[in-house]
């Protein structure tokens, strides 16, 4: 047997890799719908095929999969506030985009994170995150309560003093 697929086999196996189903695949590559079930087992089977999606699954991991390293980075920029990310906020004008890094919510669980990966985690380091996770949630229950705790009529009122004021 050849090394080389027959341009049906390549669209099938193409389509395999895309989809995970081998029925569907055999029907999009022009196989008959009658026989496109036993064909696409069979054609999973055959070792040129076979070897062909293996060959082209480890290319599409090798690109679009994370490795740990890879991982380890963006931990490490998140918990740095290096990467930001994309929000978007009303504006007198409608909505906008910008960019913020992320709250310290998330900076500390991506320091969390990067931590267990390290065998030589103490008690002591455990504790400074629960005490600045406590901290974090403290600031943020406080932050919450202030912006909810004045109603329209509040909000009229100061601003007719201020107004009154100037």
């Amino acid at each position: 047997m050849s090394n080389e697929l027959t341009p049906k086999q390549k669209k099938f196996a193409d389509n395999y890799i895309e989809s995970g189903n081998a029925t569907q695949s055999a029907i999009k590559a022009g196989y008959s719908r009658k026989t496109a079930k036993s064909v696409g087992s069979e054609n999973l089977t055959k070792p040129d095929i076979k070897s062909y999606i293996e060959k082209k699954m480890k290319e599409v991991e090798s690109h679009k999969i994370m490795d740990a390293k890879e991982a380890m980075e963006l931990l490490t920029r998140i918990a740095r506030g290096e990467e930001k990310e994309t929000v978007i906020v009303g504006t007198a004008d409608g909505l906008a985009s910008t960019t913020k890094e992320a709250d310290l919510k998330t900076r500390i669980n991506a320091t969390k994170e990067l931590l267990k990966r390290y065998p030589d985690n103490d008690k002591l380091l455990e504790q400074q995150i629960r005490k600045i996770t406590a901290e974090a949630d403290i600031a943020e229950a406080r932050a919450k309560s202030v912006d909810t705790s004045f109603n329209d009529e509040d909000r009229t009122i100061i601003l007719d003093d201020m107004e009154d004021d100037n």
